[in-house]
């Protein structure tokens, strides 16, 4: 089950075991690997360096804006490269990219970079240059002695113009709040006008989307993801450096609140360095780790500095054994290229925001980080399962692999892809893991993983959108939705369902109100691999095997068929995918329905295993399962979740 990380390629150097017992990483694998990475951005280099065009996607922007994307977002890497060699920059990286800057924002030169608008409508004009006026600031904050000291009185000028424009621009209600504050903070810390910024305003209304253990909330909409790890904390932590404000109430209470982040995000990490796969802009990758970072340099991390090596190793160490940066530059995908579960809003320079996960190396060799022998993560423990009741959510280890069971995000707001349907595979799911994705392309549209479907008469499911209510208890946790197809919500229709989890196990129970017009299904999580997926029925089990990864989900109340469907090209895993499920007729206006969902690295257990592994007692609502080896739960589905009883309309 442990994931045997690279050894054999030239550019890095020889594992070193003592020092690192489970990875074999150092510093010096980090220092290689962040090179590497920029070399890809000089050898595609534009003359004056502010405009590298990479392999890859470009946006309805144009090669401009994703020239400029390449530059800001590669220099959050080079940032703490340059800081943590003091001085000692063998390829020159601080002045290239301050050549880089100084042609992109130079006004009337051949590589300009377009300058951003108050974000109104993105059919108004490039933005996305506020976002890299933010993650330049950020950079030059971590290495101001080799990026900023060394300009010229009227280099820094120019440079300051090109950010003070973005920083008096009003944003998107989310994460991009902190994108104007951030150029607003450098400039302040080195004492530039700020005058017409409203940094200070634009903090506080993040701050107020706060929701508990360390976590927020990505503006208005529910979705609750990794914006937390590598903006909104990060970001955070750097606005009240860069503006003094660290010591005061509220830069304290923002360090306790990444101290809580940190705790909880330790276990989205598997032991193979493996990443819970959930929410959008997943082709960041290493950039989940910036928080930890931030945690660590501030002093607030829970973890210990050989814990936190061993966790940060793991995760880069993984995405290196299989092939990301490897050969081509970073790509539009997981681990190879999958444009299928990135945003339209993602060009070819997007992913290199995974160098703000390279944000320990502004540490020095000599700190504890880089020399304390590794140590256990929490995922390396016995079982774990953790509520957060703030965000309905659940974390649960077990045998190598991290899941999360979904209550609480459904980031439900403009459409996806064009439909009609406001729903994303990456928020929609009742369940993740870190060795599972969510199916996108046909998988998506037929919408069968990790969902609780109606089916309409021609086949098509119903979507869950947006939550109507949401309950964690311990490891009982549950949400309520109103079934949505065809941009309508299903009339006279809602749906609870409550998840209880208990080690590789998870039982799901689903009271449908509504028709009974509308057969209904039950779907697992989609394991994918690069060769054809192992997939079969037995009873009233449905199981899918990767040779890794073993998913099944088995009929305990309700349900009539077990089946699984496979797909092409709609996994960000792996080319092929399958995915199992259940299904069942409704006879009657309120049917209740629960299955039994198992997901572990461990060997494949037989269907029989599976289906004596719990039983259930059904008495109207209330919902009674018995563990075969110990322990009870009951709920009832028609009062467990709080909500207003209003049916779809």
């Amino acid at each position: 089950m442990t994931q045997s990380f690279p050894t054999n390629l030239p550019w890095l150097p020889k594992p070193q075991t003592a020092p690192s017992p489970f990875t074999g990483w150092t510093r010096a694998q980090w220092e290689a690997t962040a090179d590497h990475w920029l070399e890809h951005i000089r050898n595609y280099s534009s003359p004056l360096k502010a405009s590298p065009r990479l392999p890859g996607h470009v946006t309805r922007d144009g090669e401009r804006r994703e020239g400029m994307e390449t530059i800001g977002r590669s220099l959050l890497l080079a940032a703490p490269r340059i800081a943590g060699a003091r001085g000692q920059d063998r390829l020159a990286l601080a002045e290239w990219y301050r050549g880089a800057l100084l042609a992109g924002t130079d006004p009337v030169g051949k590589e300009r970079w377009p300058l951003g608008v108050t974000c109104k409508s993105p059919l108004l004009g490039v933005t996305n240059s506020i976002v890299e006026a933010a993650n330049i600031a950020f950079s030059l904050f971590i290495a101001r002695e080799w990026l900023w000291d060394p300009f010229t009185e009227s280099e820094k000028k120019q440079v300051a113009g090109w950010l003070r424009h973005h920083a008096r621009l009003e944003v998107w209600g989310n994460n991009w709040q902190l994108f104007p504050a951030m150029a607003e903070g450098f400039l302040r810390s080195v004492g530039e006008d700020v005058s017409g910024c409203t940094g200070g305003r634009n903090v506080a209304r993040v701050e107020s989307w706060y929701l508990g253990d360390g976590w927020y909330t990505d503006g208005p909409e529910h979705s609750i993801d990794y914006y937390n790890a590598w903006a909104i904390h990060p970001y955070l932590w750097a606005w009240y450096k860069m503006t003094g404000r660290e010591e005061t109430p509220d830069g304290q209470r923002h360090l306790e609140r990444l101290r809580e982040f940190v705790s909880t995000q330790g276990l989205m990490f598997a032991t193979d360095g493996a990443v819970l796969h959930v929410g959008r802009s997943l082709a960041y990758r290493t950039a989940v780790l910036a928080a930890l970072w931030c945690a660590e340099m501030s002093g607030v991390n829970p973890l210990s500095s050989g814990a936190t090596r061993r966790l940060a190793s793991g995760v880069l160490a993984n995405f290196t054994a299989l092939g990301v940066g490897v050969d081509e530059p970073l790509s539009l995908g997981w681990y190879g290229p999958h444009e299928g579960s990135c945003q339209a809003y993602s060009g070819f320079g997007s992913p290199y925001l995974a160098g703000i996960g390279f944000l320990g190396l502004a540490l020095p060799p000599e700190h504890p980080v880089w020399q304390d022998v590794e140590e256990p993560q929490p995922s390396d423990g016995p079982p774990i399962v953790r509520p957060l009741p703030d965000l309905g959510w659940t974390l649960s280890t077990h045998g190598g692999l991290s899941r999360l069971t979904n209550h609480g995000s459904d980031h439900c707001g403009l459409p996806v892809g064009g439909g009609p349907d406001p729903d994303d595979p990456h928020y929609a799911r009742f369940s993740y893991s870190t060795h599972t994705a969510p199916g996108t392309g046909q998988a998506w549209a037929d919408n069968i993983d990790g969902h609780l479907a109606l089916l309409g008469s021609d086949g098509v499911a119903s979507r869950r959108c947006a939550l109507r209510g949401s309950r964690t208890d311990g490891v009982v946790s549950g949400s309520v939705h109103v079934p949505q197809l065809y941009g309508k919500a299903l009339a006279g229709t809602a749906v609870t369902t409550v998840s209880v989890t208990r080690g590789i196990h998870e039982v799901r129970c689903h009271l449908v109100r509504g028709p009974a017009d509308y057969r209904v299904r039950e779907g697992g999580h989609a394991v994918a691999g690069n060769q054809p997926v192992s997939a079969g029925a037995s009873g009233a089990t449905a199981w899918v095997n990767n040779g890794d990864v073993f998913a099944a989900v088995t009929g305990m109340h309700g349900w009539e068929d077990a089946e699984t469907t496979g797909y092409t090209g709609s996994n960000a895993m792996g080319e092929h995918s399958a995915v199992p499920h259940l299904s069942a007729r409704r006879t009657t206006e309120q049917t209740v329905h629960v299955a039994l969902h198992t997901l572990t690295r461990d060997p494949a257990p037989a269907p029989e295993w599976l289906e004596a592994m719990a039983a259930v007692v059904v008495s109207g609502t209330e919902v009674t399962v018995r563990w075969a080896d110990g322990g009870t739960q009951s709920v009832d589905l028609a009062s467990f979740v709080p909500w207003d009883g209003q049916v779809g309309k």
